[in-house]
């Protein structure tokens, strides 16, 4: 894959994933101001569990898909028909089981209501998943971005809406699914175009593909509820109030995750195809992913502890949010890890060593659990917090063993440099803003600038200067790995 395409595939996954992290962002933020923490958290639980269960029905295939994809996309009419029939069985079942445990659980009625029609989203959103797939295997994934950012700018727009004609959250869950069914048809419409189905179930061929991605799946499940362990057991220990508090830090950090997330699904093609070239290219893929993810994650965390408080000041305008300041900053410190383990996961999926991602979230989750009940029953929020620490220090360990024992050993000062350049700027930026106590809006303006211009220019110096950097965004040579 060349330089080029790699560029437009990431910043085509960039974008997508930053519209949804903004419009999400803004959502979450309007509901917050226009019907409280309590409605929030009503409204981010239920999102949890469709979550979880459209995860747990479509993020295995997605991936199983993508790899095969990669390797054989002569078999993409095949993968097609037979793969969407078995993700729609998939994730009917998941919305029923869904429905099952909600009932179940101690929810008032309406929270159960919003977590059944928010529900009804697992199926399409479930079923554009496989088409997305196809299009990373295919390495079109600009034809995602088309696909899905109107879509979601048009979605905000009308959620807005009902919320200045104060409609409830159940009247946004209900959006939400008519706009992840408009997301799937836009993209089968786009993917018929360029690759012609082969109209016929292929039973043999879907149990095969079910056995393939069983593992898959199962990572996938025991990994989704471990991200949202903290309100589910806040959801059941405490109140619909505190999971909305809780939710408030998450949406703070989840730009972040949505971008490194997208950068290493860019990745992945390239790493599966890397494998056959020698161990040394591979490290040095993952290598660059992992610093260009701390290049964002480090100086992060700087900003949470200098200025979080005042971001959520600014953003919800709320006295219920102020509580959660120090919350956040223990929370953020978990994103000194995240790199690592995205980058790591996608890593071993790519050379086929899947069983050791599978026993890293089983283990994780075994301690998140332990120490979430014990933790978030005495401390509630900042208990949370703590166990978020602690699976991530989990998860970063198992993996980073199953890595170096089993392909590489990372150079580390090479990794880590240029974040941590970054990094110590931004936290004299911001000693000598404090010393001139300058307004918070000035403060952010200076160091977003300070902050781009230095990663501009490491980045560049990286790449061996600006006429470099400029021939590789802009060259239409086809150059492979």
């Amino acid at each position: 894959m060349g330089q080029q395409k790699l560029l437009t595939n990431t910043l085509s996954l960039l974008v997508n994933r930053l519209v949804q992290s903004l419009t999400s962002f803004v959502l979450v933020a309007s509901i917050a101001r226009t019907l409280g923490a309590y409605e929030l958290g009503r409204y981010l639980l239920a999102f949890s569990y469709y979550y979880i269960f459209m995860v747990i029905a479509s993020q295995g295939l997605k991936t199983l898909f993508t790899r095969e994809l990669s390797r054989k996309p002569e078999e993409m009419p095949v993968y097609l028909v037979s793969g969407t029939f078995l993700q729609m069985l998939l994730s009917i079942l998941a919305y029923i089981v869904q429905v099952i445990v909600v009932f179940l659980l101690p929810y008032n009625s309406d929270t159960s209501m919003t977590c059944y029609i928010m529900g009804l989203t697992i199926i399409p959103f479930s079923l554009s998943n496989i088409t997305e797939a196809i299009f990373q295997a295919q390495e079109r994934m600009n034809l995602i971005s088309i696909s899905t950012v109107p879509v979601y700018v048009l979605r905000l727009v009308v959620m807005l809406w009902f919320l200045h004609l104060n409609y409830g959250v159940n009247y946004l869950a209900g959006i939400l699914a008519i706009s992840e069914t408009l997301v799937f048809v836009i993209e089968w419409i786009l993917l018929t175009r360029v690759v012609k189905p082969k109209w016929q179930i292929n039973q043999n061929f879907i149990w095969s593909l079910f056995k393939s991605a069983r593992t898959f799946m199962l990572i996938d499940a025991v990994g989704i509820v471990s991200s949202r362990m903290g309100i589910l057991i806040i959801s059941l220990l405490g109140s619909e109030l505190l999971v909305g508090l809780y939710g408030v830090i998450g949406q703070l950090m989840l730009p972040f995750t949505l971008v490194c997330d997208s950068i290493c699904m860019a990745a992945f093609p390239v790493m599966t195809k890397a494998v056959g070239l020698g161990r040394e290219k591979l490290r040095q893929i993952t290598e660059n992913v992992i610093e260009m993810l701390l290049c964002v994650s480090l100086p992060l965390i700087i900003v949470m502890f200098f200025i979080g408080n005042d971001l959520i000041t600014l953003i919800y305008k709320h006295p219920n949010f102020n509580q959660v300041s120090l919350v956040l900053k223990v929370s953020s410190l978990s994103l000194i890890t995240y790199p690592f383990m995205r980058t790591f996961v996608y890593l071993l999926l790519a050379n086929g060593f899947e069983k050791f991602n599978l026993g890293e979230v089983i283990i994780t989750n075994v301690v998140g659990l332990l120490s979430g009940v014990v933790l978030i029953s005495q401390y509630k929020l900042m208990g949370a917090a703590f166990m978020q620490l602690a699976m991530g220090l989990t998860g970063f360990s198992l993996l980073t063993y199953a890595v170096y024992t089993n392909l590489f050993s990372l150079r580390l000062w090479r990794v880590t440099r240029r974040p941590l350049i970054i990094s110590v700027a931004m936290v004299l930026v911001f000693f000598i803003l404090q010393k001139f106590r300058v307004d918070f809006i000035f403060v952010l303006l200076i160091s977003t600038c300070v902050y781009a211009l230095l990663a501009g220019y490491l980045v560049i110096n990286k790449f061996g200067g600006i006429r470099s950097v400029w021939l590789k965004l802009f060259s239409m040579s086809s150059e492979k790995i």
